[in-house]
């Protein structure tokens, strides 16, 4: 990240507001409330209906109360976004919608068999028996429709139409025509279809299970909707969980722990080992080794001593360090990818947009429709029954229920058979994304490889059996938690080699470890320890250490009573799934790039192996995102493949995000696709199962409008009264159920 990014993110740190919005049932309301709030002087705002909030760049906090007048105005609440605090009423709002649609199955199924019986056969009728449907559609028709009416009657209110205003009408009139045609009474003569016979008396009555099957059928696509919604806020709070809330503070003399909002640049603190460092600074006093993989993925931990600069969120492992503190607050590295990524998940779209898109322009003109054609029968002298009958059925043919399904049925069930699989999709931007990326970048370590090392090989200096040599190493390491430790004594193991009993060990932070073994002095460490304790350290041993860092490895050298014996190189090792997930990647026509850290040479040796098509090495942890970014101004849709923290930003950034179950919880929330299996062939899988899922919901849509668009003039045209027009509506939306449900025999074999 150069000085001038740095100083533009800061100053968008310092001229933001977020506020969460409440209200919203579609995109539309997002683009509505985003024009109110860029009319404001100096205001960049970005509303996100995925996750709830705008994001408004340019203007102080002080301002916020601006801001939330304004969205009010728009017929929609806010309130500024309190930093750390998870998002309220989500749990409530999907436990609402539970409820309402579980009442409002309970009551549909029996009333749709009831009323559909009792129309077509008269002889089971009993007296009253239409008021006794007319309470029983009631609950539905008012209780459990109630969000729809609520947002139709602010939209109204506002000057705007949405896909509840068609939902909220059809309920409406469906039941209101049904009330009054029962209390007028309704002669035989009226068809169902044009040549196809009179319909019994007082069939003309009953739209109550059209009114009640549009209610739940919505109702469970608007639950589905949220409870996908609900999880892809999460990525500040899980960032935010990860700083320390207090610090070992050094003031006058005197350590002592404060609140980390009280740390100012320049003053000094104390990490001990096991904690986390609590903000961006350069070492005073000491030496350690710092577990950077939450921030950098990598598995080894990075040695440090008085000099070197250390980051917040990172674990200090064995020394205790006295830090300077550099950058605190939003300014810190941590700060920065939290804003990148929240920034990146502003930029996101969903499939459903398509829907909310069309119904911008598609409910007023059925409206426009339902007016003119009920105008057209009064003139034409076809009867105050016929005209109205004509409208409603306009109303009710079009409500877009298979359009509402469309998109959360074919989810729902994909999502299902994902989680069958080992793939966890969180939302139908994944899906979205799925069907135009080009690109799909991997992250090394902790993706390719397994983010733990182990021991690759081991050179032998003197005389003597390698595993003679190798129990020695691991009778001290033995007492180590180091990663390169444990990989020794796994190694060990794995060879089938007794390990030696050590004692007297003394870890030596940043540089090794040293111990006694069956009366015999054994130090390990780098090249480096050697020489401080005069041991000389053979070519051969030289040459070893600098071949294992050209190759991407650590190579750690044995001292046995002061003669450097033998090296062992210790690597991260690449998955045994890695090569042929990557040639699957190829055969789907994806290209594919390595993405690390690592130098040039190393990274490219890893690239042959698994047999990418590019590589891009030497990337820092901040500049992953822009990797992305250069991706994507080429013209590349990306999916990026990660699994720690510094790859949350680049998750987010890239058009189709996925995280690997071993990552932290940053990366797993900034992410769009959680993989679960431990088999890298997941990758593909889930991208055919995405690609799946978005066809199927494309043929949903595709359907649903050709439906609409179809039976709209014939309903016009009187050739359907409403009743056939429930049923219809009713298929349609049992033909995009079943087309959904297709997706469970997706087998990722074939």
């Amino acid at each position: 990240m150069s000085g001038t990014d740095v100083a533009s993110l800061e100053a968008g740190i310092e001229q933001r507001v977020e506020l969460d919005i409440s209200g919203m049932t579609c995109a539309a309301c997002a683009n509505r409330i985003e024009k109110k709030l860029n009319k404001l002087d100096g205001v960049r705002a970005t509303v996100n209906y995925a996750t709830e909030r705008a994001m408004v760049l340019g203007v102080a906090p002080d301002r916020a109360g601006d801001l939330v007048t304004a969205v009010q105005a728009a017929g929609y609440d806010a309130k500024p976004v309190v930093e750390g605090a998870e998002p309220d009423g989500y749990s409530d709002r999907v436990r609402m919608l539970q409820v309402r649609l579980i009442v409002a199955a309970l009551i549909t199924i029996p009333l749709g068999d009831a009323a559909i019986v009792l129309a077509l056969a008269p002889q089971l009728r009993f007296p009253g028996w239409e008021w006794a449907l007319i309470v029983g559609a009631i609950p539905v028709v008012f209780w459990c429709a109630w969000p729809f009416h609520k947002a139709a009657w602010r939209n109204l209110r506002h000057g705007g139409t949405s896909m509840d205003t068609l939902v909220s009408l059809g309920v409406l009139a469906a039941f209101t025509w049904s009330v009054v045609t029962t209390i007028l009474g309704t002669p035989a003569g009226n068809t169902y279809w044009v040549g196809y016979g009179p319909a019994p008396a007082g069939a003309d009555s009953l739209y109550l299970e059209a009114a009640a099957a549009v209610t739940t059928f919505l109702l469970a696509g608007r639950y589905v909707e949220a409870r996908s919604k609900r999880s892809a806020r999460g990525v500040l709070a899980a960032i935010g969980r990860l700083a320390p809330t207090t610090v070992r503070v050094v003031r006058d003399g005197v350590e002592q722990v404060v609140p980390i909002g009280t740390l100012a640049v320049g003053e000094r603190f104390v990490v001990r080992p096991g904690e986390r460092i609590a903000t961006d600074g350069r070492i005073l006093v000491g030496a350690s080794a710092v577990d950077t993989s939450a921030m950098t993925g990598e598995p080894a931990p990075l040695e440090v001593g008085v000099g070197d600069r250390v980051l917040g969120g990172t674990t200090n492992t064995v020394g205790a360090l006295v830090v300077e503190a550099e950058k605190v607050g939003a300014h810190t590295q941590l700060a920065q990818l939290a804003v990148m990524a929240e920034q990146a998940q502003a930029r996101k779209a969903s499939v459903q947009t398509l829907v909310d898109k069309v119904v911008a322009w598609f409910v007023p003109s059925v409206l426009g429709i339902a007016l003119v054609t009920l105008l057209t029968w009064l003139a034409i002298g076809g009867g105050v029954r016929s005209a109205f009958s004509a409208a409603m059925s306009v109303l009710i043919i079009a409500c877009p229920c298979a359009l509402g399904l469309a998109t959360p049925t074919a989810l729902l069930v994909g999502v299902g058979r994902g989680g069958q699989l080992g793939i966890l999709i969180k939302g139908p931007d994944a899906l979205e994304a799925s069907g135009v990326i080009d690109t799909v970048v991997l992250d090394k370590t902790g993706t390719l490889t397994t983010g733990t090392m182990a021991l690759v090989a081991t050179h032998s200096f003197v005389a003597g059996a390698d595993a003679e040599l190798l129990a020695l190493a691991a009778g001290v390491e033995g007492y180590s938690e180091h990663p390169v430790g444990r990989a020794l004594v796994a190694g060990a193991e794995a060879a089938g080699v007794e390990r030696a009993a050590g004692s007297e060990v003394t870890a030596l932070p940043g540089h090794g470890i040293r111990g006694v073994v069956g009366g015999r002095e054994v130090v390990l460490g780098t090249g480096e320890l050697m020489a401080e304790r005069g041991f000389e350290v053979p070519e051969a041993a030289g040459v070893v250490v600098e071949a294992a860092a050209d190759a991407g490895r650590t190579a750690v050298l044995l001292a046995v009573d002061g003669v450097v014996s033998a090296a062992f190189e210790v690597a991260d090792e690449l998955k045994p799934s890695a090569a042929a997930a990557v040639a699957r990647l190829r055969g789907l026509g994806l290209r594919t790039v390595l993405l690390t850290g690592d130098r040039q040479g190393p990274a490219d040796d890893i690239g042959r192996q698994v047999g990418v098509d590019e590589v891009v090495a030497g990337v820092l942890p901040a500049d992953k995102a822009r990797v992305v970014e250069r991706f994507q101004a080429d013209g590349r849709r990306v999916a990026m493949v990660g699994d720690g923290i510094n790859d949350a930003a680049a998750l987010a950034t890239a058009n189709l995000g996925m995280a690997v179950v071993s990552g932290t919880d940053v990366a797993m929330k900034s992410a769009d696709i959680i993989l679960v299996r431990r088999s890298l062939d997941v990758v593909p899988d889930a991208i055919r199962l995405a690609r799946r899922t978005l066809g199927t919901i494309r043929g949903n849509l595709v359907w649903a409008f050709v439906y609409n668009v179809a039976a709209v003039p014939l309903a016009a045209l009187g050739m359907l009264n409403p009743l056939i027009a429930g049923l219809a509506m009713s298929l349609s939306s049992v033909f995009v159920v079943t087309n959904s449900m297709r997706l469970r025999r997706f087998d990722p074999s074939r």
